[in-house]
């Protein structure tokens, strides 16, 4: 990769550390001020290798951030109704601030009936239905953390919104609708797509800022891509590969994230910075 193209990369593990390195600074405050430490619990259910691989690195950075990990670990024939049990616990529980329910669950387990039992104030993943409404409505909410790491990607590299077109590929209620969202509450004129979208190629070519969030390893052609748009690939699939065929992309494109080290660092990093304002919010602590 030559110099001009390093210099359009988008420096996701660079700015992870500073958010990190800022919720470390928050923790410590809560710590002195009520002798507490903020708690974050991770639920897996199940032995899925990737989320086993998630929530180790989340319960990993949440240590390293000066916070407690708790592991709830379940079998994958765990019913709806003990998974919420658990979180009901978990909820009452005032030395957990933050809950995490790593997805995918196994099936026959509702999903959204487990994430509905977290209450908004220790939903720090931005899973539950009261969080996406207020982050529809531009109310202060514990966000996705995808969507929002993005955003704080956008704002530290100085990315114009304003007026801008941006198209988001991927409709999820955890990534794509709420991304959606925060750029239309930054006035974006915002196009949500989806892989089976009409046109879509000439959809993203009109696009000054392109989210690739679709789950499908290359999707995003180089091709596709208008001379000096921002690119943010939000996919990672098998064998590290994100939704945008970088190679071609980083061509055309003025900012690109790479796949990995760009979202990536940056969701795992607003998880814990949000579990440490959702303990300061409990605790009265002003961070």
């Amino acid at each position: 990769m030559n110099e001009t193209q390093q210099a359009k990369l988008i420096d996701g593990r660079s700015l992870a550390k500073h958010v990190l390195e800022d919720a470390a600074r928050k923790v410590e405050k809560i710590k002195a001020e009520t002798g507490i430490t903020p708690s974050l619990a991770t639920i897996l259910v199940g032995d899925d290798p990737a989320s086993v691989t998630y929530t180790r690195m989340k319960r990993k950075r949440c240590k390293d951030a000066g916070m407690i990990p708790r592991r709830i670990e379940f079998p994958a024939e765990t019913t709806t109704e003990e998974l919420v049990a658990a979180i009901h616990d978990l909820a009452n529980d005032r030395l957990v601030h933050g809950i995490l329910l790593q997805h995918p669950v196994p099936k026959p387990i509702d999903k959204r009936t487990a994430f509905e039992a977290i209450p908004v104030e220790k939903d720090v993943d931005g899973v539950t239905s009261a969080t996406l409404g207020r982050v529809i409505l531009g109310m202060p909410a514990f966000a996705s953390c995808t969507p929002r790491g993005i955003m704080h990607l956008l704002e530290a590299y100085d990315v114009e919104l304003l007026g801008a077109e941006a198209i988001v590929i991927g409709r999820s209620p955890i990534l794509g609708r709420p991304m959606a969202s925060m750029l239309i509450n930054r006035h974006a004129t915002v196009t949500l797509c989806h892989s089976h979208t009409r046109s879509l190629a000439n959809l993203v070519r009109r696009a000054d800022v392109v989210i690739a969030a679709v789950g499908k390893p290359r999707f995003i052609k180089g091709d596709w891509i208008k001379p000096g748009a921002v690119v943010i690939d939000a996919g990672y699939n098998e064998g590290v590969i994100g939704d945008v065929d970088f190679d071609t992309a980083i061509e055309r494109a003025s900012l690109i994230t790479p796949v990995p080290g760009g979202v990536g660092p940056m969701t795992i990093a607003t998880l814990i910075d949000q579990t440490a304002d959702a303990a300061a919010l409990q605790l009265g602590v002003a961070v």
